[in-house]
């Protein structure tokens, strides 16, 4: 007998469904790790045939992937033509920088005002860490590293909201900022103004962690723009 629709909504998934969303959800990693670290570059063609030849999978779970993928703006499902990694919005980059600049900076004075010594040692072990990385030109470590940064600061003081607004905004930041990690000099010069964020802090800085907080996101504002220039076709406006 045919299951009713109110039932069949409500049974656990079969075997078979757990399998393909499964899947799906592995092709929906891989292509986005791709196009969030440059490998799929915006505005290349995806192609479905050779996806699903390269993973051994069906259609299905690789169409599932990009239709979801097209859901947080990373595709661009076009009828008749196919689908294309989303160029990447300047002008909403601009934005985004722009609030990130004025809440991390204030962060940070509040950070001077009351961070830990606990979250100050481990901000030192993560420069300890990204020296490392700078050595090795290890980019992927580095990248790693600088989130983690930013993220011990705003954790040392839980302020949830303003963390979970600041992922938010990383999330949208993240090909853009893996863009510019690369480009000659970026990783010692980020560890340099990591660093003298950390001065201020120690010094209990309020100003001086504020000002340096506010010129290291203002180099990435302007790396980003100098970046627009270099390679236009990236980007929509």
């Amino acid at each position: 007998m045919a299951i009713p629709s109110r039932a069949r909504a409500n049974r656990p998934p079969s075997g078979e469904e757990s399998r393909r969303a499964s899947k799906a959800d592995q092709v929906y990693d891989e292509i986005k790790e791709a196009i969030l670290s440059g490998t799929f570059e915006p505005g290349m063609a995806i192609d479905k045939v050779e996806l699903c030849s390269r993973l051994g999978m069906s259609r299905f779970p690789v169409t599932t992937a990009i239709n979801r993928l097209a859901y947080e703006r990373l595709v661009v499902i076009e009828p008749q033509h196919g689908s294309f990694v989303a160029k990447i919005s300047a002008d909403d980059v601009r934005e985004l920088l722009l609030i990130r600049r004025a809440l991390e900076a204030e962060i940070a004075g509040e950070a001077a005002r009351r961070l830990t010594h606990e979250a100050l040692e481990k901000l030192e072990r993560n420069l300890r860490y990204q020296v490392a990385a700078v050595e090795a030109q290890d980019y992927s470590g580095f990248y790693a590293l600088d989130v983690e940064f930013h993220r011990i600061i705003i954790g040392g003081l839980n302020l949830l909201h303003s963390s979970e607004i600041l992922e938010g905004l990383r999330s949208h930041l993240e090909r853009v900022r893996r863009l510019l990690l690369p480009l000659p000099g970026r990783m010692p010069v980020t560890y340099a103004e990591h660093r003298a964020i950390v001065d201020a802090l120690n010094a209990g800085d309020a100003d001086k962690a504020m000002a340096a907080m506010r010129d290291h996101l203002s180099q990435t504002a302007v790396m980003f723009e100098s970046y627009v220039k270099q390679r236009p076709s990236l980007f929509s406006t």
